[in-house]
């Protein structure tokens, strides 16, 4: 089956960076996809051209209805843009672990499923690109943000191992590493590590935390900024194996390799929490 646009599923699309990524790869030429929970959010998507779909990337009858979909109207897929997620930060000791393992089931097991389901037909036509969003907290760790953090280490070691994997298949792997953006998503990490760890013996640097997020929220980059990463990676004939994008991003990658772990932990500590 001949196709001349490009097919892109973007997950996680109903807001921020999925919602920006899938109209601008739609202004770009691609047939895109954008899935989501929340499939009301994604009606106004509709007016720029783009099919919505209903993901839940923790239910398995739900990620196999998404990709046969596009399978059986494509025949394949060029782009997956594994983005869907969300951030569990409270104290580690105060997370239940049925919310622990829901993180990784949703930032990294949901993205594991979903690149399945879509290998078979990229590796048929010798092309392809994977393209996770992680984060910079996956180079970084933070307190209150084990399991976050852990999740996004995590996403960054598959990119790592699927990227040789597939290289004899000619499928990119790709990792974007965000730093703080403008969207909703902070605001309900803020919240919910509040409602977590904001009462117990970790509130006081909790509620610091808190507001320091908020601070530096304000000072994030826009998901648009995101976006154009996501699409130069998208449609480069060889594209880097990460991109980290965002505001001060830079400076703190840098700082985490010219430090030793003691003194970056001054740094980050300082930084969050006064």
């Amino acid at each position: 089956m001949e196709k001349k646009e490009k097919v892109v599923l973007i997950t996680g699309a109903s807001a921020g960076i999925g919602e920006a990524t899938a109209i601008l790869m739609k202004k770009a030429g691609f047939i895109v996809y954008a899935a989501a929970r929340r499939v009301d959010r994604m009606r106004k998507l509709e007016k720029h051209g783009i099919e919505i779909l209903d993901l839940d990337v923790t239910v398995e009858e739900s990620m196999v209805k998404c990709a046969n979909i596009i399978l059986a109207k494509h025949g394949s897929l060029d782009v997956l843009v594994n983005n869907a997620g969300y951030g569990s930060y409270g104290a580690m000791e105060d997370i239940p672990m049925e919310e622990a393992k829901k993180q990784f089931e949703v930032n990294v097991f949901g993205l594991a499923r979903m690149t399945q389901l879509f290998l078979p037909s990229m590796r048929k036509q010798s092309s392809g690109k994977i393209i996770n969003v992680s984060s910079v907290g996956g180079k970084i760790g933070s307190p209150h943000g084990v399991w976050y953090q852990g999740s996004k280490f995590a996403v960054e070691g598959m990119s790592d191992s699927l990227r040789m994997e597939l290289k004899q298949f000619n499928i990119d792997v790709v990792v974007i590493e965000p730093g703080a953006i403008k969207t909703e998503w902070s605001e309900i990490t803020q919240e919910n590590m509040l409602k977590i760890s904001g009462h117990t013996d970790y509130g006081k640097n909790i509620k610091i935390h808190a507001a320091s997020l908020k601070k530096y929220d304000k000072m994030g980059s826009e998901p648009l900024v995101i976006a154009k990463g996501i699409l130069k990676a998208a449609t480069a004939r060889k594209p880097k194996t990460r991109y980290a994008i965002g505001k001060g991003v830079s400076i703190v990658l840098f700082l985490k390799t010219i430090l030793s772990d003691r003194l970056f932990d001054r740094f980050l500590m300082k930084t969050l929490l006064g």
